[in-house]
């Protein structure tokens, strides 16, 4: 949930949105529209906008395009828009308002670690499904699949909320994103930054983040290079091979919520999901941070998961509606997005969907998010942990 950058302006994300990202003028909003041209969530805050200053043929613009985005109001926004919009528009607001969501279902379900294990993030699979790797964001511990698809508790020495999950080029080393994420009480012997898994737990890489930073997405170049987000400082950190310790690629408040992460092919460039305004691209030669433009109606924000695959960026959208994963195809210089296609929709099985990871062609994901049953690392009064369920969405051709 970041700021603003118009297309062209180097390398200020935050345009208009200053401060607290708190516009509510229609003016104000209109043009946070346009510097995030592809963001749902800004759209909806000015047709909110439109509706109370009653600007009809403005608001029936917005819900047009929200519309062509494939947007899905709940039925009770659903009966009272005609009304606020106005007589004028109130019937081409009702045509554009569409019923509940198309469910499309395409995974299978993978695993499923029992409840015991409490709030799982992120989910990494071995090719060849030959092992499976999931963090726990409660149980502060790592979970490995085990003979008989049973999950076995790995403990992580000082580890802080277990959370973003990404391996080595060629699998050698993976890491895991240790910090105070979900607002539990601080632990003075806590480690907060990546966490190499070598192997032997007796022999971890630890690589300190910067005071006050705290890292849970990451992702990997093709060099080794790894890549973090700070979802709470709006940063983005990477340490490169041989370093001991992350170094900030794009300085703290760039963006607002920066969440996923992925490295083009070629390295030259990081792709960083900014939750509440759409996709930006890192120039990791220069450090130039710029908006990812759609050719095609798309809604590029909302995005939690995100990873490269064959020309297309995957994203688990959980915060659209309805929920999602996409494939946004790019343009051959990586700079635009150029195709867009559903991979999943709605699923009747979801909770809320989260991170994981692609192999052989397969997108692995924790399909049954609970963050809303937790609160600084507790179950919230009343609620009850449940399984999480890993399921594989296979990604097809584009």
């Amino acid at each position: 949930m970041a700021a603003p950058l118009a297309a062209e302006a180097p390398p200020a994300w935050r345009a208009v949105d200053a401060a607290t990202g708190q516009i509510a003028d229609v003016a104000g909003l209109e043009q946070l529209a346009r510097d995030f041209p592809d963001s749902a969530s800004v759209r909806l805050r000015l047709f909110n906008a439109q509706l109370q200053a009653g600007e009809g043929e403005g608001a029936l613009a917005s819900l047009r395009w929200l519309a062509a985005r494939g947007h899905v109001f709940s039925e009770r926004a659903r009966a009272q828009i005609p009304d606020l919009i106005g007589p004028a528009h109130a019937e081409a607001a009702r045509a554009m308002l569409a019923g509940a969501p198309q469910v499309i279902a395409a995974s299978t379900v993978f695993g499923t670690l029992p409840a015991e294990a409490g709030l799982i993030e992120s989910v990494i699979v071995v090719p060849g499904e030959e092992g499976a790797l999931a963090s726990s964001v409660s149980r502060r511990t790592l979970f490995a699949l085990g003979p008989n698809s049973e999950w076995i508790e790995v403990p992580v020495p000082r580890a802080q909320a277990l959370s973003g999950l990404a391996s080595a080029p060629d699998g050698s080393l993976g890491w895991v994103a240790s910090a105070n994420i979900d607002g539990a009480a601080p632990d003075p012997a806590g480690f907060t930054g990546l966490i190499g898994l070598t192997g032997d737990m007796g022999d971890l890489l630890m690589i300190p983040a910067p005071e006050g930073v705290a890292v849970s997405d990451l992702a990997v170049g093709p060099d080794g290079s790894v890549y973090a987000s700070d979802p709470v400082g709006g940063g983005v950190y990477r340490r490169v091979p041989g370093k001991t310790a992350l170094e900030a690629l794009v300085p703290p408040g760039t963006f607002r919520s920066p969440q996923g992460l992925a490295v083009s092919a070629d390295g030259a460039r990081l792709y960083v999901s900014d939750f509440r305004y759409g996709l930006a691209a890192v120039e990791l030669g220069s450090g130039a941070v710029r908006r990812l433009a759609s050719d095609v109606p798309a809604a590029l924000d909302g995005v939690d998961g995100l990873w490269l695959h064959r020309g297309e960026l995957v994203a688990v959208q959980n915060g659209t509606s309805p929920m999602r994963i996409c494939a946004f195809r790019l343009s051959d210089d990586g700079t635009r997005i150029v195709g867009h296609r559903i991979l999943e929709q709605a699923h009747p099985d979801w909770t809320e969907p989260l991170g994981g990871s692609i192999a052989d062609g397969v997108l692995y994901y924790v399909a049954t998010g609970q963050w809303d049953r937790y609160d600084k690392g507790a179950l919230r009064e009343g609620m009850k942990p449940l399984p999480t369920v890993i399921r594989r969405l296979p990604l097809g051709a584009r």
